[in-house]
C-alpha cells in the first residue's frame, strides 16, 4: 500500500515511521526547505513514550531528555508549595514506560534520523488533496501531482487539509497567550528553582522544567486575556512585557523572566472537536484533528498516539481495505482525543482561578488527589497502551 503523509512535524514523522513499520510505502512531504530547530519544551508521559518504544526511539529520545523525579505545585506570590506528585522511577516501575521531558527539535531529529532520505521529500507545498474510488491525490505547488492509497493530514493546527475535508473551520483563540523562554542552567542556579514546577495564580500560571540533561531551563508562562494574540513560534514579547504581566509573582520567578532576555510570545489556539477525521481515503492526524491547550501536557502526546493506532489499523491492510481501516482508526482514537482536549481545558480553568474560596478548595483537592494518587491529576492516561488495547 502506499501512502502520503503531509506535514513532517512530531505527528508526521511519527505516523510515517509507524506506517512504514507496518508494512507501507510512505512519502512524507513538508513546505518547508529544511527541519529546522523550532519550539522549545514537550512532556512526554508513558503513554506516548511506550510509543516510541515500540518504534525503536525511545533511547535515543531518552539520551537527550530530562527525568524529572517530582512536581510540585506552587503558590503564585511566596512560592509555598501546595502538593507535590511522582514522577520519576516510580511512575516508570508504575506504568511500565518513562516520562520524559524533551526540547522539540531533539525529538524531532530523533524521529527524522529514522525516516529514509528516499521517504521524505522537502519543499514540497500541498495545494489540494483529491480522491476518487481507487486512489487518494495530492497536488503540489508546481502542479505534480502524486497518487496513494492513503492521504494522512498532519499538517497542524492550520490545517489546510481538514477545511478540503469538511469545510471552513476556524482554530479558536483559547482566552490564553504565553511567553516562553529558555535559559542556560548557569544563569538561574543561585535561584534554588524546584525541578518541575507548576505555579499557580489568579488568570495567570507559570510552568518550568528542565531540558537536555538539566542543560537549559524551559519556561512558560500563560496569562488569560480577550486580546487574541499571533499564534507564532517566533513572534518576541515586548522588552519587560512579562515583568509587567507577571509583576507582583514570587521574586524567584520574575528574577527567570527578567533573566531570560529574548522571550517569545505566542496565542494558544485549539481546534472544535469533530465526530470524525477521515472521508474516503484521506485522514487528519495530531493538532489538524484535535489541537487542545498544553495545560495537560498531551498535545505531542496524543499525536504520537494518532499514529501508532493508525499504523495498527493499517497492518495487512489492501490498498481497497483503507476506507474501512480509516473507519477504525477514528472509532479508537476520537472519543480519547475529545477527552483529552476537554480535560486540558478544565485544567487551565483551575489553575487560573482567583484567590480565595476558589482557590482554596482547588489546593485542598490537589492535596487530597496526592494522598489517594501519588502521581497526580493527569496520570489517568498514562495507563494506556494504544496498540495493546487497542
Amino acid at each position: 500500500m502506499r501512502a502520503i503523509v503531509v506535514g513532517a512535524g512530531i505527528g508526521g514523522l511519527t505516523v510515517t515511521l509507524s506506517l512504514r513499520r507496518a508494512g507501507h510505502e510512505v512519502t512524507l512531504v513538508e513546505q518547508s526547505r529544511q527541519l529546522t530547530e523550532i519550539g522549545a519544551g514537550i512532556q512526554l508521559a508513558p503513554n506516548a513514550t511506550r510509543v516510541l518504544r515500540r518504534l525503536d526511539l525511545l533511547d535515543a529520545v531518552a539520551e537527550q531528555s530530562t527525568r524529572p523525579a517530582h512536581v510540585s505545585f506552587r503558590t503564585w506570590s511566596d512560592g509555598s508549595e501546595i502538593c507535590r506528585y511522582v514522577i520519576g522511577r516510580a511512575a516508570e516501575e508504575e506504568f511500565g514506560a518513562p516520562y520524559l521531558q524533551v526540547h522539540r527539535a531533539d525529538l524531532q531529529q530523533a524521529l527524522a534520523a529514522a525516516v529514509p532520505p528516499e521517504s521524505l521529500r522537502l519543499a514540497t507545498a500541498v495545494v489540494g488533496i483529491d480522491q476518487d474510488d481507487t486512489a487518494a491525490h495530492v497536488t503540489t505547488s508546481s502542479g505534480e501531482r502524486l497518487d496513494a492509497d492513503l492521504v494522512v493530514a498532519a499538517d497542524g493546527i492550520r490545517s489546510a487539509a481538514r477545511q478540503w475535508l469538511f469545510g471552513a473551520d476556524e482554530a479558536v483563540f483559547s482566552h490564553t497567550v504565553a511567553y516562553r523562554a529558555l535559559l542556560p542552567a548557569a544563569d538561574v542556579a543561585d535561584l534554588d528553582l524546584p525541578e518541575y514546577a507548576g505555579w499557580l495564580g489568579p488568570g495567570r500560571h507559570v510552568v518550568h522544567y528542565w531540558l537536555r540533561r538539566g542543560e537549559l531551563l524551559n519556561v512558560v508562562a500563560v496569562f488569560v486575556t480577550d486580546h487574541a494574540a499571533q499564534e507564532s513560534w517566533t513572534a518576541r514579547a515586548e522588552p519587560g512585557e512579562q515583568l509587567r504581566t507577571f509583576s507582583g509573582w514570587d521574586p524567584r520567578l520574575l528574577t527567570v523572566l527578567d533573566r531570560a532576555g529574548q522571550v517569545l510570545r505566542y496565542g494558544i489556539y485549539t481546534r472544535a472537536p469533530l465526530t470524525r477525521w477521515h472521508v474516503g481515503r484521506v485522514t487528519l492526524l495530531g493538532d489538524s484533528a484535535h489541537a487542545m491547550v498544553p495545560f495537560q501536557a498531551q498535545g505531542a502526546a496524543q499525536a504520537i498516539m494518532d499514529a501508532a493506532v493508525l499504523g495498527d489499523c493499517l497492518t495487512g491492510t489492501a490498498p481497497d481495505e483503507v476506507p474501512e481501516a480509516l473507519d477504525r482508526y477514528v472509532r479508537r482514537r476520537v472519543p480519547a482525543a475529545t477527552s483529552v482536549q476537554a480535560s486540558s481545558a478544565r485544567a487551565g480553568h483551575d489553575y487560573h482561578l482567583p484567590d480565595g474560596p476558589e482557590a482554596e478548595a482547588r489546593n485542598a483537592r490537589l492535596v487530597a488527589l496526592a494522598a489517594e494518587n501519588r502521581f497526580g491529576p493527569h496520570s489517568a492516561a498514562w495507563p494506556v497502551d494504544v496498540v495493546a488495547d487497542g
